[in-house]
Order: structure tokens, then sequence, then C-alpha cells
């Protein structure tokens, strides 16, 4: 029986930038509907056009890209980022002049 265990090495942040057209109506409604989307699929938002999700392995990120490359609207641009969680611990972050510490991360295993 083989046992994998959890590192800071396999388990992945997923980042997500885009920037679509809000100029008329349906390109707004577009654009909405792809952060909803984002939020269901347990993305948060960091920042306006920046989400951020938690897999728990390589495999399961690939799933979530997956999803996004199946979602992306006609236009606009989206990207994606994949980071290990030990290069996602080394992030700072600063609002206005000090810096704050991120929050925990998740100590729940994910088991889908």
């Amino acid at each position: 029986m083989s046992e994998n265990r959890l590192n800071a090495y396999r388990i992945m942040w997923l980042f997500v930038f885009f920037d679509l057209p809000v100029m008329t109506k349906p390109e707004c409604h577009t654009a909405t509907h792809f952060r909803k989307f984002l939020e269901k699929d347990g993305f948060s938002m960091m920042q306006f056009s920046v989400y951020i999700r938690h897999c728990a392995s390589k495999e399961s990120a690939e799933v979530h890209i997956s999803r996004i490359r199946n979602n992306i609207p006609e236009k606009g641009q989206v990207s994606i980022l994949t980071v290990t969680d030990k290069q996602y611990g080394e992030i700072l972050n600063y609002w206005g002049c000090k810096s704050n510490p991120l929050g925990e991360t998740p100590k729940q295993l994910e088991l889908f």
C-alpha cells in the first residue's frame, strides 16, 4: 500500500487573471457570468479580475483548468497561473504602506 503525503510542493494554487470587455450590456452580462462561474467553482476574489483557488494536487488543478477553458468568454483575455503551496507561501501583500500577513492556508483535505 503506497501512501501519498501532502507537502508544499504538491499542493497547488490556481490564479485566474482576466480582462473582459464591459462596454455594452451583453458584455457586462458575459463578464458577470464568468465571475459567478469562478465563484461557483470554488475561486475567491483576490483583487478585481484576479481570482484564486486552493487545489490539493496537480490533478485537481488540471480539472479546474479544464473547466475554465470550457467557460472562457469569446472576447477578452483570460490567463491562468499555477503555483505550488511553497511558492504561494512567499507572497507579499501590501495595503497602503504596511504589510499584512495572509490568512492561514486551508488545513482541510479535499476529497473529490
